[in-house]
């Protein structure tokens, strides 16, 4: 593990919600945070967090089905999930270049299946199942000297 990743065990999903809206308190329009990790793993309650630090509107659903969601607040939070993207060109027929463009926070599930349209600098977070049924390891691997910050600060090594 690089010096600059950290992990954090959350024992519940509120927990796992309650560090999310930590971390969406320190986005602003243009940042990227990417979600990895098996089905079931906490991805949405992450992104509901996310959502909620950030001040957006409604109740954060997993969006399966729409592929992505937009919430309003003072930033609009753009909530996008691949997990049933079957091939690369269906991310184009999606328009995620142009929700990456910088106009709001992009929070994006399954971000694997997108790798090569991330911008260089994002959040990656990895969410894995630990001991049961409401643990979760959740590893912040930053790219990019403002995410190598946020994550000093959710491991409390101000830099």
């Amino acid at each position: 593990m690089s010096p600059t990743q950290v992990r954090i065990v959350t024992s519940s999903p509120a927990e796992t919600e309650a560090l999310g809206r930590r971390v969406g308190g320190w986005l602003r329009a243009g940042d990227v945070v990417a979600l990895s990790g098996d089905l079931g793993a906490g991805k949405t309650v992450l992104a509901r967090g996310i959502a909620a630090g950030v001040g957006a509107f409604g109740y954060v659903a997993s969006p399966t089905f729409t592929l992505v969601r937009e919430y309003r607040g003072p930033t609009t939070v753009y909530h996008v999930d691949l997990y049933r993207l079957d091939r690369p060109q269906q991310l184009d027929d999606l328009g995620l270049d142009e929700i990456l463009d910088g106009a709001g926070i992009v929070v994006i599930e399954w971000a694997e299946k997108a790798s090569l349209l991330l911008p260089s600098e994002h959040l990656w977070v990895t969410i894995r199942f630990v001991d049961g049924d409401e643990a979760r390891e959740l590893q912040f691997t930053p790219k990019g000297a403002r995410y190598v910050e946020m994550v000093a600060q959710l491991e409390g090594r101000e830099s």
